[in-house]
């Protein structure tokens, strides 16, 4: 859970794996966070954990998740396959490094207003300029995360946002897994909209689909909402106006 998992669901566990083949039963926390970043024993390798992750998340920004494998990465960093596995044993704990560190780039010590709206709505953009720089992360985001070092700075400079309201640390934690997956599920639809656009013929067609639904008499609501008169909203436009409605909704008694 880097920036809050969105749905709180174990799901995609196809991409959980050892070397890309055998399961793994899940990321023990303690164990990936507070354990040395390096084998303790042996000859002190010439690449690290950092490298890996790096590896893994540039492979990522520009192939996609399909692309991070761990022989890929193994080749990215110039070390053997095996020797990745003490430092990340599993895909899993792979994503839970890749995760941990782009949350890095999200900053934690700007001062904030102290009014909790403005600065949650701060952080949703900030969260979405993130998804979108790496737009893979709202699908890494679906399944239950971690708390790693970069996560655990972010979440509680959020929960010093939610301070001047009247909600308990359950209830604050659930505002900020609500935020997370508004975010995460509206940047997938951003990124979905996007390569749409990019097929012409595709976005012809699915018009004309909705204009013979909205011809066919049986859903007027729809075809009034089609005929209403105006322009396609910019996608930082269309974000801030859900996300104003997202936060100017919720209740904090």
């Amino acid at each position: 859970m880097a920036l809050a998992s969105p749905n709180g669901r174990e799901r995609n566990r196809k991409i959980v794996t050892r070397g890309d083949g055998a399961g793994a039963a899940g990321v023990d926390p303690q164990q990936l966070w507070l354990s040395p970043g390096r084998p303790a024993r042996g000859r002190k390798p010439s690449f690290s954990r950092e490298a890996i992750t790096a590896a893994a998340v540039a492979l990522a920004d520009a192939e996609g998740l399909e692309a991070v494998t761990m022989r890929r990465v193994a080749s990215q960093v110039g070390a053997g396959v095996m020797s990745l596995y003490s430092y990340a044993p599993d895909k899993d704990t792979l994503l839970e490094l890749m995760v941990d560190h782009v949350s890095g780039e999200l900053p934690t010590t700007d001062p904030l207003t102290g009014d909790w709206r403005t600065d949650l709505k701060a952080i949703g953009h900030l969260q979405r300029a993130l998804m979108l720089r790496h737009p893979w992360l709202p699908t890494a985001l679906s399944a239950r995360r971690t708390l790693g070092p970069h996560s655990l700075a972010f979440l509680e400079r959020v929960l010093a946002a939610l301070r001047p309201t009247r909600l308990d640390g359950a209830a604050k934690l659930e505002v900020f897994s609500l935020l997370t997956g508004f975010v995460a599920g509206h940047v997938g639809y951003e990124i979905t909209q996007a390569a749409a656009a990019d097929s012409p013929d595709r976005a012809a067609a699915e018009a004309r689909y909705l204009a013979a639904v909205a011809a066919d008499g049986h859903h007027p609501e729809l075809a009034k909402a089609l005929a209403a008169p105006g322009h396609p909203p910019a996608p930082d436009a269309t974000f801030a106006r859900l996300l104003d409605r997202l936060i100017d909704g919720l209740d904090t008694d």
